[in-house]
């Protein structure tokens, strides 16, 4: 039996059906994600406007424990809409032109559009971190 109720249908839903314009939800699985094969991290696009977002980006991050000698990744920029990261684990600094700012498990980061911005590790376990971003088609932009 399954654990959920059916919820009832609300008469804007109905009118949105009758429209054409009908959202439906859609639950993307592990499995769906594409790799953004990104330099120095994994990056994993979770919904995007691939995946039928019209609004936002959704990413998952794993920056690996820094290597000595390996050069450090550069900063970069998302001209056009801001960044919103949430720490799960690990610790990091956020370096931007504004300063730097370690953060750990729980923390939040808001980069302002067009700010230069990187995210490092300087902790002993792999920086992990949901980004968030308001665009459904958010590529790098240096």
């Amino acid at each position: 039996m399954n654990s959920c109720q059916a919820l009832p249908r609300l008469d804007i839903c109905a009118a949105l059906i009758r429209n054409g314009n009908a959202n439906m939800v859609k639950v993307i699985h592990a499995s769906e994600a594409r790799d953004l094969n990104l330099p120095g991290r994994l990056s994993v696009e979770i919904v995007s406007q691939e995946m039928g977002s019209a609004e936002v980006t959704l990413r998952l991050v794993e920056i690996p424990v820094a290597v000595p000698g390996e050069p450090p990744r550069k900063p970069h920029r998302h001209v056009d809409f801001e960044e919103c990261m949430y720490v799960l684990s690990g610790t990091g600094i956020t370096c931007t032109s504004s300063g730097d700012s370690e953060v750990s498990a729980g923390d939040t980061i808001l980069v302002p559009a067009g700010e230069l911005h990187v995210t490092r590790n300087i902790g002993n376990e792999a920086l992990r971190m949901l980004c968030f971003f308001p665009t459904a088609n958010c590529s790098e932009q240096k």
